[in-house]
């Protein structure tokens, strides 16, 4: 007699059928039984994660080059709590995460266990969808449910993060599979091709009146990537009609480099983004929101686009975008753009890298000696902060690559950004430029990349020092400077990173010099497998 199939079984199989492979874990005893569902079925592959902030680094950082959700299987609300702050960042990047966490038996709630508490709450924060699997029978139509609500966000203030609770009773209790796919259903577009096309065609007709410079493309999401060509039509229209392509400063992921558009970034700072943002006297956003200040200054912007509603043009979640930008690139006239023959240096034609440094290794240094020698084809998992702000500039025209950013401003996002990415896209090198101070939220990340030996590459901004905070205290006119303002933003004694790589299982090396540099990044850029150079900046 062929042993039942469980709640589990049920769970694991149907995300399967949905597409998803891959379960980034953290589990525990309430998880058990999935993880037996995890053996028992085919072509599922289980990746640990030694802290939850790992593992839901890790599906964001994969969503973000698969474009298709990973599973995260986290243990009660105390783990769901671990990794709230990468979930929140999938959030603001509004790719598809479905997360399963384990939660205590149906009839066990309520008897105050050690580890119960309001998973539904903590999930709110930066769920679409939570679901409590409570029905004998629903755990495989509710894992269904869960991939059907990260394929779009309700519009480009939400995200795709779905988190369906399993109670442990449910986990070992008979099910039945739900053996569809939810990608083959219909897109939940709200707008016809008609009403598309004449939206596009006026928006079109708004922006060749504007002259050179006085409209902006403000563009996220989707809008930001190559592969269906939205990216590329926007650098058209910008060609044709004068109007400036600006990204977000925190963007998901842009594709960038040789064959692409060369786009502007917003400034990060508010007074600085606002004022940017006054030139235009027209605004067009593709699958982006309009920008807001990140922290409420003194005497600051909270909003920074001050313009009448009948000057904003917002192309969001209600269309198929490929299509809608594809009609207004044909009523701009902006079809027969041609790169490097008509695109009013719009596009980066040609591949060329900056010249390589030599002498001191400071930040700027550090960014020209990367922009030098990224391969071709790199996944660059940007967590920088202060020490990479001349990266942008010096790699605006290196052979293509595909760069991704902090969304949500939850720092150690970085390394397990790079481990999703890594077992995303095999077959690419990730590079993780991360700060010092955001790495050691999340260093467990290197030993899951030296388990799974993934072709990571970590260059560490070692400046020994949480450099952001220093520059708050500038620009709020804080006087700082004594003790506690020195304990608090000094990471002293410095952290030996080297040796910390190593006890993970990731080979390291420690460079104090451009030169020294130069042969580190060479040398780790020939082999495959994770390594890690520790780059002390004067």
């Amino acid at each position: 007699m062929a042993d039942k199939r469980t709640g589990a079984d049920a769970v694991v199989s149907s995300l399967r059928a949905c597409g998803v492979e891959v379960w980034f874990a953290n589990p525990g005893t309430t998880e058990m039984w999935l993880v037996g569902a995890l053996d028992r079925i085919d072509g599922v592959r289980a990746v640990l994660g030694c802290h939850e902030t790992v593992c839901a680094g890790a599906a964001d950082g994969y969503a973000r080059m698969k474009r298709v959700p990973a599973a995260v299987l986290l243990h009660l609300g105390p783990g769901l709590a671990n990794g709230s702050a990468n979930l929140h960042n999938a959030r603001r990047a509004r790719v598809p995460v479905v997360v399963v966490v384990g939660d205590m038996a149906t009839w066990h709630r309520g008897a105050d266990a050690p580890l119960e508490m309001d998973i539904k709450a903590i999930a709110n924060t930066f769920s679409k969808w939570v679901k409590s699997s409570d029905g004998v029978g629903d755990a495989a139509a509710d894992a269904v449910d869960a991939v059907r609500q990260t394929r779009y966000a309700e519009d480009v203030n939400g995200g795709k993060v779905a988190t369906l609770i399993l109670p442990h009773d449910r986990s070992w209790e008979e099910c039945k599979e739900v053996t569809c796919n939810v990608y083959d259903e219909p897109s939940p577009f709200e707008l016809s091709e008609g009403e598309a096309d004449e939206f596009a065609r006026s928006c079109a007709e708004e922006l060749k009146k504007c002259e050179k410079g006085q409209a902006i493309i403000f563009a996220g999401g989707e809008a930001l990537l190559k592969d269906q060509g939205v990216l590329q039509n926007l650098g058209k229209i910008a060609a044709k009609t004068g109007a400036v392509l600006m990204c977000e400063n925190a963007f998901a992921r842009l594709d960038r480099g040789s064959g692409l558009p060369i786009v502007r970034r917003l400034p990060y700072f508010p007074q600085e983004a606002a004022r940017e943002l006054s030139k235009f006297s027209l605004v067009v956003t593709v699958d982006v929101k309009l920008p807001v200040a990140t922290f409420g200054y003194k005497d600051g912007p909270s909003m920074l686009v001050n313009l009448d509603e009948d000057k904003i043009w917002e192309f969001d979640a209600s269309f198929d975008l490929p299509s809608i930008i594809g009609k207004l690139s044909t009523h701009c006239d902006a079809d027969n753009v041609v790169p490097g023959r008509n695109c009013g240096g719009i596009f980066c034609v040609k591949a060329s890298r900056p010249p390589l440094p030599s002498g001191k290794l400071n930040a700027v240094s550090m960014c020209a000696t990367l922009a030098h020698h990224q391969p071709e084809n790199a996944i660059l998992i940007d967590e920088s902060l202060t020490s990479g702000t001349a990266y942008w500039e010096y790699s605006k025209q290196c052979p293509s690559f595909s760069h991704i950013t902090l969304t949500g401003g939850a720092i150690g996002q970085g390394p397990p950004a790079a481990v999703g990415a890594a077992i995303a896209c095999p077959d690419r090198k990730v590079i993780n430029f991360q700060a010092d101070g955001s790495c050691l939220y999340s260093t467990q990340a290197f030993w899951t990349q030296g388990r799974e030996n993934l072709d990571v590459l970590t260059i560490i901004c070692a400046n020994n020092t949480y450099a952001i905070l220093k520059l708050e205290l500038a620009r709020q006119g804080i006087q700082g400077g004594g003790k506690a303002a020195q304990s608090l933003t000094d990471l002293t004694p410095p952290i030996d990173w080297v040796s910390l790589a190593r006890g993970y299982g990731v080979e390291g090396c420690k460079v104090t010099t451009v030169e020294e540099f130069d042969v580190a990044l060479q040398d780790a850029l020939r082999v495959r497998g994770p390594r890690l150079i520790a780059a002390m900046l004067s």
